[in-house]
């Protein structure tokens, strides 16, 4: 089976074409544009350096030679990819911004795919369509992990800008007593895991009521995590393993075959 990813939102894309390639023998190509992966998430795929005009043309027509389209993000491309290919399943994912209090709005797009994902629970409203999966993103278990030599400082915290509010941060640091240290999020993607192994807890976004992959990338590196209410999660939840989410999207591709 020959899988195309259009767009590869927070390197989700990559993960998910690396495991299914390794576990169930797929031919997966990931695509993304370079402009909007300054830092690497992109593992796993190609980088393409054009405009917006140029990429969508430019997957329409690879997509001829594939089995299957997982489109991340990239909704307005679904509509032309079943005018084009009716016959083709399209998977179309969605992971937070893209779709957050729009699905109402992003109906003429969604409606058009035949298997719609949605990767965190607190995207789920009353617009919400019935048939949409809930699928947890994955962690890439490999690139992220307790190094064997952690230079972790005891009582330490990381945090990053990103949606965090820097009094809530504050308050959760002195309550689990932490010298937290707050980054922007301008680390190359690989250098991540070595950044966390530095630290004993992350504190995660304040403003959104899920783990943040990058929330779950700490937990797989052996951090523990300090959720958006305060509260605290030290272990990866197995939902996120990426073998275990490769097995539910093989299935789904299966499926629609």
């Amino acid at each position: 089976m020959r899988v195309l990813h259009v767009w590869n939102t927070a390197g989700v894309g990559s993960v998910i074409a690396k495991y299914m390639d390794r576990l169930f023998g797929t031919e997966s190509l990931v695509v993304h544009r370079r402009v909007f992966d300054p830092y690497g998430f992109t593992t796993y795929g190609e980088l393409w350096d054009c405009g917006a005009k140029m990429f969508a043309l430019k997957c329409l027509w690879l997509a001829r030679k594939f089995d299957v389209v997982h489109v991340h993000s990239f909704d307005k491309l679904v509509p032309f990819l079943k005018f084009l290919y009716p016959w083709k399943p399209v998977v179309l994912h969605y992971h937070g911004s893209d779709i957050r209090g729009e699905w109402s709005l992003k109906q003429k797009y969604w409606s058009k795919a035949d298997v719609v994902l949605y990767s965190t629970l607190d995207l789920l409203d009353d617009e919400t369509p019935k048939q949409a999966i809930y699928m947890p993103n994955p962690v890439d278990t490999e690139l992220f992990h307790n190094f064997s030599k952690r230079y972790q400082k005891s009582n330490s915290a990381l945090a990053f800008h990103y949606h965090l509010d820097q009094t809530k941060a504050d308050r959760y640091a002195q309550n689990y007593r932490l010298f937290m240290k707050i980054l922007e999020r301008n680390i190359p993607y690989k250098k991540i895991p070595e950044k966390f192994n530095r630290y004993e807890y992350y504190i995660d976004r304040t403003e959104i009521p899920s783990l943040s992959k990058t929330a779950l990338e700490a937990l797989a590196c052996g951090l523990k995590v300090i959720r958006w209410d305060g509260e605290l999660v030290e272990k990866l939840p197995t939902e996120h393993k990426p073998e275990n989410i490769a097995k539910k999207i093989w299935k789904i591709y299966q499926e629609v075959m």
